[in-house]
């Protein structure tokens, strides 16, 4: 199960931190992307920066839930969008975009999984 929880975060956060480049670079399709829901630039910016959070949250193990609670909240809004004023392919991206939020979806639901210990609230010997 550690293997996995690994894995799982690595793979949350390694795309989580691979798109901060076109965020906070002002690629092309960021800027489409945030413009056509009306959230350019700070809408692209803010979500960087909490996908940036996230991404750190994740890889630490006693935070990893945190992590995996950020990054779920960020990839339902992203998936939200892409069901109603995106459209699941961008820009002709095959939907590549779509697919990667699901990843990170599917991600951080197993990573919340693995980690319900460790979530305050949820498990009493976290509250002392």
């Amino acid at each position: 199960m550690k293997a996995l929880s690994w894995i799982v975060r690595a793979i949350a956060a390694i795309i989580l931190l691979q798109t901060l480049f076109f965020k906070f670079s002002g690629a092309e399709e960021s800027i489409y992307i945030f413009t056509k829901v009306g959230m350019e630039p700070w809408g692209r910016i803010g979500s960087g920066v909490a996908e940036l959070i996230a991404s750190v949250l994740l890889l630490i193990p006693r935070t990893a839930w945190l992590g995996a609670l950020m990054a779920l909240g960020i990839m339902a809004g992203a998936i939200f969008f892409h069901l109603t004023a995106l459209g699941i392919a961008v820009m002709e991206d095959g939907g590549y975009l779509f697919g990667l939020a699901v990843t990170v979806s599917v991600c951080s639901i197993i990573t919340l999984v693995l980690h319900r210990a460790d979530i305050p609230y949820l498990n009493k010997r976290n509250l002392s």
